[in-house]
C-alpha cells in the first residue's frame, strides 16, 4: 500500500485545526471574581466567557476524526491482510502504540479541561470568608493537550508511513504472479513431454 497524499493532508489538518482549538483554550480559560450577594451574607463567583469549553470539545472531536481516518486506512492494524517480518513492522507497532497513547492522553487533557471550565462555582459561602474560592480550571491542562496533539500527529505520520511500507499487498501481488507462471512453465513441460511422446510412438 502507497502512502497517500490526501489523506497524509487531511490527517495533518485535522490535528493542526485541533493545535490551534488547544491553544485558543488554553489562552481564553474561564475566570471568576467573587461579588457579595445584595440579598445576604453570602457571596458568588461570576464567571466570564466558557470559548475554552466550546474550544476544548472541538480539538477533541477534530483529533477523533483524525484517529478514526488513519485507523481507518489502515485497518486498525489488526484487521488487516498482515505485515511483512521485519523492522518495517517492529516500527508500525512501535508507532501504532505511541499514536494510541499521545491521542488518549491529548483526549484526556481536552475532556477534563472542557468539564472543569464548565463547572461554575454558584456561591462561595459566607461573606468575607477568605477560605474559600470560585471553582477555575489550573493553568497548563489545555496547554497539555495541545502538546500531546502534536505528539499524536507525529506518531500517527509515521505509524502510517510505516505501516505502508509493511503492507504485504505488493508481496502477495508478486507471489500470485511467480504462482501463475510456474503453473504455466508446468503445463508447457507437459505439453512438451506429450508431443515427444507422441513422436517415439511413431
Amino acid at each position: 500500500m502507497a502512502v497517500s497524499i490526501p489523506i497524509v493532508a487531511i490527517v495533518t489538518s485535522l490535528h493542526l485545526i485541533a493545535f490551534i482549538f488547544a491553544v485558543g483554550a488554553e489562552r481564553h480559560r474561564s475566570t471568576a471574581k467573587i461579588v457579595p450577594d445584595e440579598y445576604d451574607e453570602r457571596t458568588y463567583c461570576v464567571y466570564g466567557t466558557d470559548a475554552s469549553t466550546v474550544y476544548g470539545l472541538a480539538a477533541c472531536g477534530l483529533l477523533l476524526v483524525s484517529q478514526a481516518v488513519i485507523n481507518g486506512v489502515t485497518r486498525c492494524l489488526c484487521c488487516g491482510k498482515g505485515l511483512v517480518t521485519g523492522s518495517s513492522t517492529t516500527w508500525t507497532v512501535f508507532f501504532f502504540v505511541f499514536s494510541w497513547t499521545t491521542f488518549l492522553g491529548a483526549e484526556a487533557c481536552l475532556l477534563a479541561g472542557s468539564a472543569k471550565n464548565a463547572y461554575h462555582t454558584k456561591y462561595r459561602g459566607i461573606f468575607n470568608a477568605d477560605d474559600l474560592s470560585c471553582s477555575t480550571l489550573r493553568k497548563g491542562v489545555f496547554a497539555a493537550g495541545a502538546a500531546l496533539t502534536l505528539l499524536s500527529l507525529a506518531g500517527s505520520s509515521l505509524y502510517y508511513w510505516a505501516h505502508s511500507k509493511a503492507d504485504t499487498g505488493g508481496w502477495e501481488k508478486h507471489r500470485n504472479e511467480g504462482l501463475d507462471m510456474s503453473s504455466s512453465n508446468y503445463g508447457q513441460q507437459e505439453q512438451q513431454q506429450q508431443e515427444a511422446s507422441g513422436f517415439q510412438k511413431v
